[in-house]
């Protein structure tokens, strides 16, 4: 039996397969601009860093700028738009529900630690029955930090009721590793989400690339 540990998990690409409703909203403000859609596979690497960079990313594709109060107009249409269609098309990813299973089995205690905004996080996880697991779901308004700050995941650990040196970060890009890190706190990579740097060059702790893999994962770095 391994000691209870606090797992906390980043969302998109992680837990939820979230991209055709992220860029779905993206290509609905592009639209609104003028501008062409992106396609989905070439999208699905700009996510991770909240919506507002998912908007300058879209733009940059283009080859345009634009200016601040632009954004932030663009940034307000794609968060009322997002919101409406949250759950359209996101789908947790294979294997999740019997991984967050046998984790809850084996005494640990699960959290949310992301850069998409806690509310928005919250009504996602509620759409998909998922928001009961977790004894924490905190983003990036939640403490006015965004990962890979270590701020946001020791709050996040915090208020889940647990101790950094009993946790493990589990995540799909750099911001997942770099907070891990600066937190000093071993992190479980996933090959399956999104990221612009392929996860194994991040050197993760451990890298799974199905979520049945993740029980084991947490285990050998308990027991390590």
């Amino acid at each position: 039996m391994t000691s209870p540990h606090t797992i906390v998990f980043d969302l998109d690409g992680t837990l939820v397969d979230t991209a055709p409703d992220l860029i779905n909203a993206l290509n609905h403000v592009l639209d609104r601009e003028g501008l062409p859609p992106v396609p989905m596979q070439s999208a699905r690497n700009m996510i991770g860093a909240g919506a507002r960079k998912l908007i300058e990313r879209g733009v940059e594709a283009e080859g345009r700028t634009v200016s601040v109060a632009e954004m932030n107009r663009m940034t307000a249409d794609f968060i009322a738009y997002y919101a409406d269609h949250i759950a359209d098309e996101s789908r947790p990813f294979v294997g999740l529900e019997e991984a967050l299973d046998h984790l809850a089995a084996r005494g640990h205690t699960l959290a949310v630690c992301t850069n998409k905004l806690e509310w928005l996080s919250k009504r996602l996880l509620n759409q998909l029955g998922l928001s009961g697991r977790f004894a924490a779901i905190c983003g990036a308004d939640t403490f006015g930090v965004q990962k890979p700050d270590p701020t946001i995941l020791r709050e996040t650990v915090a208020r889940a009721g647990g101790q950094m040196a009993a946790s493990i970060m589990v995540g799909d890009a750099g911001t997942d590793v770099g907070v891990a890190r600066r937190a000093g706190v071993p992190v479980i990579g996933v090959s399956f989400g999104y990221t612009d740097v392929p996860i194994a060059q991040l050197k993760p702790d451990r890298l799974i690339h199905h979520m049945r893999d993740l029980p084991a994962a947490a285990s050998s770095l308990i027991t390590a």
